[in-house]
């Protein structure tokens, strides 16, 4: 039943303790290569009870933040690259690559995933950037499309979004119904699942910086996102992220690029405005 935690007597208040290997107030500064700092705190946007929003980065453990300090270190640095040979790869019956049309992914890409997911006129949703690179691929191309989580879907989401590392994230709510779908995803990020009973919120909002069983819970930020995950040693990405949480509290995932993870999509993104797009960032 909501507004009970756990199951069997097993609440969400029996496994979190508030010690901490690190507090999130005392982390260093996250700078990449030596000299692209990035921005790992901002103010919340309104209508949270967050002062501040906070990159998960701050909430991992000091190995796991200096990978991500050097691009050589950096695993998911290598799926970037793939992205980088497919962008300039011909596909498909037209003949063309991603580069005929957009050109150096630098200039072309810069900021495009900072803003997403983006209003679509023609689709009358929002999309992120699986859904817009299928786009380009079947209309465009004239290629079959990515299957979720293939990982040349994944290594060119990254490739693209990685344009926009350093840039703070800002969605644009104003076109089309984005703030109707802003809407559903937060009454999706308060809404409680599975035989544990538990939202988006019980972790990320109410209970951040507590320790759940042995993870460390940060505010959930996807500004990072795809992310290199060590304990699944690859680049996880948004939606695949979203139904992991969505199992582990016991509950039928939605599937991903459905209506319900795009408009959480939409939601979580937004909760992370004015942070530095860290794709790809480094967690445990």
């Amino acid at each position: 039943m909501k507004g009970q935690l756990g199951m069997a007597g097993l609440g969400l208040a029996a496994l979190l303790s508030m010690g901490s290997a690190a507090s999130a107030q005392d982390a260093d500064k996250l700078v990449i290569n030596g000299d692209l700092e990035m921005t790992t705190r901002a103010p919340a946007p309104e209508g949270l009870p967050f002062e501040e929003v906070i990159s998960g980065w701050h909430f991992r453990e000091d190995e796991t933040q200096a990978l991500e300090t050097d691009d050589f270190d950096n695993p998911g640095m290598l799926m970037v690259e793939r992205g980088q040979d497919l962008w300039n790869e011909v596909q498909g019956a037209a003949g063309k690559s991603c580069a005929s049309c957009h050109g150096e992914a630098a200039e072309s890409m810069k900021g495009v995933g900072a803003k997403t997911p983006f209003w679509s006129a023609e689709a009358k949703r929002p999309v992120n950037l699986e859904l817009q690179i299928n786009q380009c691929r079947t209309e465009r191309m004239q290629a079959e499309p990515y299957k979720f989580d293939d990982p040349d879907q994944i290594a060119m989401v990254s490739f693209v979004r990685f344009q926009s590392r350093g840039m703070p994230v800002k969605l644009d709510l104003d076109q089309g119904d984005m703030k109707a779908w802003w809407e559903r995803g937060k009454e999706l990020y308060y809404t409680r699942f599975g035989q544990l009973d538990f939202s988006c919120a019980s972790c990320h909002e109410q209970n951040a910086g507590k320790y759940l069983r042995a993870d460390y819970l940060s505010q959930g930020q996807i500004n990072g996102f795809p992310t290199y995950r060590l304990k699944d040693a690859t680049l996880i990405s948004t939606h695949n992220r979203f139904k992991g949480c969505v199992r582990d509290t016991r509950a039928e995932p939605f599937q991903p690029l459905s209506d319900e993870f795009m408009a959480l999509e939409v939601y979580v993104a937004w909760r992370g405005t004015g942070l530095a797009v860290e794709t790809p960032a480094v967690r445990h």
